[in-house]
């Protein structure tokens, strides 16, 4: 794996990593903090071209205050969907400036691809698969051509899909063998919560209102007491993914 990583800039093959490498960085970074791992992973170039997948949601300060920590260069994708509350949207800039990133990077759908398949706007309404394929998958594949790694902020508390989340591992969604780092995996709400107070971390303003997770606008419900915390995601929908992180538990399907 470490070879592999060190020809990355000279030589784009597929797969870049495989299981095995992901195992051995699991086994490697067992016990390092977030912090560290990031550090490794970002400062020592480890990985080859790496960035971040950012919503700028409700959890999303503290993964992004730990990287501007390290580099507040390292490239931040955002799917600018066309579909994200004003408030998401008001958040991010806010982020932005907060914490001095300045490689943020808006993907936004394709034009004529809108015009085709999704001209009022409605796609959502009976086929969010189909929505989130245009408007979040083919946006995110076409930047992921250019690196070899992914940095998320998921966290296996956050719904029974996401339990038991490893820290690396092997990007499914297509054949080009990217890793997908997930520093927080094992954090817990609590743990999210003392990040944020003890840094004063600005909390996106509808947290408060009842949205412990949000995406786009029409897809995103407010959330009951004792209800999972993506309960409100494409409620009534069998659906758990956008489509960006496939499921890997037993029973699950891809979503695209």
């Amino acid at each position: 794996m470490a070879e592999a990583a060190r020809k990355l800039d000279l030589i784009d093959t597929a797969p870049r990593f495989t299981m095995a490498d992901a195992a051995l960085l699991n086994a490697r970074f067992g016990g390092a903090s977030a912090s560290d791992l990031l550090r490794t992973v970002i400062g020592e170039n480890l990985l080859g071209r790496v960035a971040t997948i950012s919503s700028f949601g409700a959890e999303s300060a503290v993964l992004l205050h730990l990287l501007a920590s390290i580099d507040p260069s390292v490239p931040v994708l955002f799917l600018d969907t066309g579909k994200h509350f004003p408030e998401t949207l008001a958040y991010r800039d806010t982020l932005i400036a907060r914490l001095g990133l300045s490689g943020v990077m808006n993907l936004v759908p394709d034009d004529a691809e809108i015009a085709k398949r999704d001209q009022t706007g409605l796609r959502w309404s009976y086929d969010p698969d189909g929505c989130c394929e245009i408007r979040k998958v083919r946006p995110l594949a076409a930047a992921l051509a250019n690196f070899d790694a992914t940095i998320t902020g998921r966290k296996g508390f956050q719904s029974a899909t996401r339990a038991g989340l490893p820290r690396f591992e092997v990007d499914t969604s297509d054949t080009a063998g990217r890793l997908k780092v997930n520093p927080l995996a094992n954090w817990t709400k609590a743990d999210l919560d003392a990040y944020v107070a003890a840094h004063d971390l600005p909390q996106h303003p509808l947290v408060a209102d009842g949205y412990p997770s949000i995406g786009c606008a029409p897809c995103t419900s407010k959330v009951g007491a004792g209800e999972d915390p993506r309960a409100g995601r494409w409620r009534g929908w069998d659906k758990v993914e956008c489509g960006i992180h496939i499921p890997t538990q037993p029973g699950e399907d891809p979503i695209f």
